[in-house]
């Protein structure tokens, strides 16, 4: 029967209302439920098919997060509701200050970033960063999310290279009619009352050559701001075949120090006990093994303390960076005929973000100083030069000051990003649908870094002499090799001028865009009417089909400055890199209901789907999948599935430069003493004397070198997914739906490097001539001094992730009154959580894998607990309109990867007490949440509302990047203490 086009309208209206309410459930309730509750809905389409069908629940686990819990959570970031489940692991976000792209990336099962694929509404979101090409959550407006689909598990036959680990799927609010406004304002209150580390930073202060370095801050600190508001414009067309939902929004977050907290105001070393540590990159200057005496008159040198004559570097890094956003888009779609409503999507956001760490200058390495330089003092001269006092030799040697008088280094970061989708839709019979559209999405990138000085100027400005006139000048500007040259007085507290640094600070700025195209047109239908039926089912296949283009291209750049290396303590050069890949894909879906409303079989279902692609980077892939729901009686559901993916590499994997930087955080060898026994194990490994070995230099702030790039010669990743899960909904408890979903997934040939920290260790291990052979030490020995030294850990094919698990979804609604409370209102209680069976890293083919499980460190990277979960319990009161929530947020223990017995991971170099263990986590949140005056919601809440203290790691164990304030806040959320937030909705 031919339905009206009011039909179609209401159809439409109840299916996007009741695929809401069935995905909304952590876990996949029967849908059947929710059809008989929405009367007109006959087809559902769920995160993980294109199929359209009566009853259908995806074969694979599909968690889903309302708005309503957005909102409950107080979040401004999209990135804290995600990276609040189970299923995500840390990635990029606002607490990564030291090796930040300014961006928010999801990292589902701790298979990484680039291995999960971000949608909205079931297209893709572009990359967002030229420095990691992985889609940008700060592009997703949290005030028009309708709910977050998250479908854990390769998704690669359905969705297209990427979707290795999974799918988040944002499905955002459309056909609005009428004025709304969100705002919301959040702010941290914390109570520092951490006396056990405020003892080590008085005790640190106490010995300290300057003592100020090492301050506790105020007992009492609220900080950190987070303001946001949108507005949501919204209208039909008269006929009621059109809308048009159009939205504006700002955001502002303010900064956060890590010397605002005690727990972060020094950076921890580990050890038998925490002590604060430092830079050796201190103030004031270190010549050799001389520094300027701290305690006056100012112009002398006295012998260097390793120990005492360090910098506090924590203090001015970023806890939470500032950031500043404006989005602006709109939704619209008009229904020219039943059988083509044409669409359109228009998306802008313009984010700026600011990183700061420690102040820069003159980082330790080697530089010349000469020996009559009028800023000396004779007894300097004599100190430093010897025999050479007052000669115009030169003396050379480790050299080091802390650039205290200009400030922290800063990366001031903009990400202006656009997409727009336009298509036509549409039922081309009561079983046939179509899509097709045309999406181009493009993010530019600038960032400019201030606080960094040239090396080169470094240089000049060390040898001083007088001219013709009795003035110090450089020696550049007297042989005009650099006539802007100004001395940089270090000799002495207070000389230098802010013409010195003028001279040597050094701006650089970095360019970079990304653009992505695809064309896509797909057919879906249902066969019943032509006869493509079991004869066991009365519902018929419904099949999918589809062709797809998609291109990708990236390019960055940076200016001279940056791209040659020239700037000291900027972690290495910067160099250019363009290049594109394109792909053609074919794909199809079929699922065929093979018996329904049988004994023991009320309905058992067949889905399968395949996916053809043309990579113009790395020939052709193939991507399918199969899964099979068994239903024997209402209330028990079984589901398995196995799915292959893909994923080609991305443009940085295939043509990044090679370039020395920043990258492992631990030399073995370095800092060694006459008997111990890796004495002998380092000077075997690298052929040196056990002299050499004991002279290498050991990093205070455990950062090293590594050279990193990409490699044109890649292969695609494969991995294949296995999931088998059970959904109960008994009728003895109505309202409860309970679901158990068991997962594993291997990826083949996976892209990164092996790892520096990993390398290192290998070779002490095994003496291994492969990896013993990537590891380049300088003159010195070292891999930090100087770019000489580094580990070589560049872009590979590498070995294989897995992972295996469980997770547990749990879904209940009480009436209270169903319990003899009459007048009580209601409960809901939902908890997703997940228990990590494993997950292992093979570095190479062949190689023993290492299992991450319960570990955390330098090599397992971001804590990986064993069990985590969220729980949240809703009381709808009988007050109308006022609801109260509470969540309850857990992480199990986590222990120093190190500390294994797998070969992989022991390495007693790396052990410390202090790191042993991150013990079990517990955090708690409350929103209250009231409707009035029927137009006007509003919430208030707390989360962290203890004030709980984050788990601390020392320096030895906490790599730069996710280990931030020696802790890791991109998975213990709300590591800065107690977040109270307010918001109002007013809606007209």
């Amino acid at each position: 029967m031919k339905m009206t086009d009011t039909q179609r309208r209401v159809r439409r209206a109840a299916l996007l209302a009741g695929a809401a309410v069935a995905l909304a459930m952590p876990a996949m309730v029967p849908v059947h439920a929710v059809a008989q509750e929405a009367g007109a809905l006959e087809e559902i389409v769920v995160t993980g098919s294109r199929i359209r069908a009566p009853n259908l629940v995806s074969t694979s686990p599909v968690t889903a997060v309302t708005g309503e819990d957005i909102k409950a959570q107080g979040v401004t970031r999209v990135e804290d509701l995600v990276n609040s489940l189970p299923q995500a692991f840390a990635a990029q976000g606002g607490q990564v200050s030291n090796g930040s792209t300014g961006t928010a990336t999801v990292n589902l099962r701790g298979l990484g970033s680039s291995r999960t694929l971000v949608l909205i509404d079931g297209r893709r979101l572009m990359p967002g960063d030229p420095s990691v090409p992985s889609p940008d959550l700060n592009f997703i407006p949290s005030s028009l999310v309708q709910r977050v689909d998250v479908n854990t598990g390769g998704a690669s036959a359905v969705y297209g290279s990427d979707a290795i680990a999974g799918v988040v799927n944002f499905i955002m609010e459309r056909d609005f009619e009428g004025v709304r406004v969100d705002v919301q304002h959040g702010f941290y209150m914390h109570h520092n009352e951490n006396d056990d580390v405020q003892s080590i930073i008085r005790a640190k202060s106490a010995s300290a050559s300057v003592p100020t370095d090492f301050a506790v801050p105020d007992s009492n600190v609220t900080d950190g701001e987070q303001s946001e508001a949108t507005l949501v414009i919204g209208a039909n067309s008269a006929d009621g075949k059109g809308n048009v939902t159009a939205y504006a929004g700002y955001r502002e977050i303010k900064a956060v120090l890590q010397g605002d907290r005690d727990f972060s105001a020094c950076s921890l070393n580990s050890g038998d006990v925490f002590t604060c540590g430092g830079s050796g990159t201190a103030y004031p200057a270190r010549f050799g093994n001389w520094v300027v005496d701290p305690a006056g008159p100012g112009n002398t040198f006295r012998a260097r303390n390793a120990s005492t004559d360090v910098y506090n570097f924590g203090p001015t890094n970023y806890y939470q960076r500032p950031d500043e956003r404006y989005v602006l888009g709109a939704f619209a779609h008009y229904e020219i005929q039943p059988w083509a409503d044409v669409y359109a999507d228009v998306m802008y956001m313009d984010d700026r973000s600011i990183y700061q760490i420690a102040p820069g200058g003159i980082f330790a390495g080697t530089f010349s100083v000469n020996c009559d330089n009028p800023f000396m003092t004779p007894t300097q001269q004599q100190q430093l030069c010897g025999a050479n006092a007052g000669t115009q030799n030169n003396f050379t040697g480790t050299i080091a000051r802390r650039n205290i008088e200009g400030g922290g280094r800063q990366g001031d970061m903009r990400h202006s990003a656009y997409r727009f989708v336009t298509g036509v839709r549409g039922d081309i019979t009561d079983e046939w649908n179509y899509d097709a559209y045309l999406q181009y999405g493009a993010t530019s990138f600038n960032r400019a870094q201030t606080g960094f000085f040239q090396t080169q100027k470094i240089r000049n400005a060390l040898i001083a002499r007088r001219d013709a006139n009795g003035n110090i000048v450089c020696q550049a500007a007297i042989d005009g090799s650099d006539t802007s040259c100004v001395p940089y007085n270090i000799f002495k507290i207070g000389g230098v001028t802010q013409e010195a640094l003028d001279y040597l600070e050094t701006p650089s700025y970095a360019t970079g865009n990304t653009e992505e195209m695809i064309l896509s047109a797909s057919l879906a239908g249902d066969l019943t009417n032509y006869g493509v039926v079991s004869p066991f089912a009365t519902s018929g296949v419904g099949v999918a089909f589809g062709i797809e283009y998609r291109s990708e291209y990236l390019d960055s750049a940076s200016d001279y400055t940056a791209a040659a290396g020239l700037l000291n303590g900027s972690g290495g050069a910067s160099l250019p890199v363009e290049g594109d890949f394109d792909t053609k894909e074919i794909y199809g879906e079929i699922r065929i209901p093979l018996v329904e409303d049988k004994p023991f079989a009320q309905s058992l279902e067949l889905d399968a789907g395949f996916r053809y692609s043309e990579y113009s980077s790395v020939g052709s892939t193939d991507a399918y999948k199969a899964g099979l729901i068994w239903s024997p009686v209402s209330d028990l559901r079984f589901r398995g599935s196995f799915q292959r993916a893909v994923r080609a590499p991305n443009i940085l994997e295939l043509y990044d430069p090679q370039v020395v930087q920043l990258d492992g955080s631990t030399d073995p060898c370095a800092g060694l003493s006459a008997g111990d026994a890796l004495v002998a194990r380092c000077a075997q490994a690298f052929g040196l004397t056990a002299a050499q070995v004991l002279a290498i230099e050991e990093n205070p702030a455990s950062q090293y070198n590594g050279q990193n790039g990409g490699n044109p010669n890649l292969d695609p990743e494969t991995s294949d997914t296995y999931s088998i899960g059970v959904v109960l909904t008994p009728e003895f408890a109505p309202g409860l739906t309970v679901s158990f979903d068991y997962f594993d997934i291997k990826v083949e040939d996976y892209i990164s490097g092996i790892g520096a920290d990993l390398i290192i260790s290998r070779c002490l291990e095994t003496l291994d001539p492969y990896f013993c052979g990537l590891v380049n030490r300088d003159a010195n020995g070292s891999l930090w001094l100087s770019d000489q030294g580094y580990i070589t850990n560049t872009t590979l094919n590498t070995g294989s992730l897995k992972t295996t698990g469980i997770d547990v979804n749990i879904d209940y609604s009480l009436d209270l009154e169903d319990v003899g409370l009459n007048n009580a209102g209601s409960l809901a209680f939902t908890m997703a959580g997940t228990w990590l069976d494993t997950l292992k890293t093979q570095p190479l083919p062949n190689d023993k894998a290492y299992d991450c499980t319960g570990y955390y460190g330098t090599v397992c990277g971001t804590p990986n607990p064993e069990w985590r979960h969220k729980a949240r319990l809703t009381w709808t009161t009988p007050i109308t309109g006022l609801t109260l929530s509470t969540q309850w947020r857990y992480y199990s223990k986590a222990e120093l990867d190190a500390t294994s017995d797998q070969p992989g991971l022991n390495n007693p170099a790396q052990v410390a007490g202090t790191d042993l263990k991150l013990g079990t986590q517990n955090y708690f949140d409350a929103t209250i949440t009231y409707q009035f005056l029927e137009s006007y919601t509003l919430r208030i809440g707390a989360n962290n509302i203890f004030d709980r203290d984050p788990p601390l790691t020392g320096s030895a164990n906490c790599p730069t990047g996710p280990c931030n304030g020696n802790t890791w806040p991109q998975v213990y959320q709300d590591a800065m203490g107690r977040y109270v937030f307010v918001g109002l909705t007013a809606k007209y």
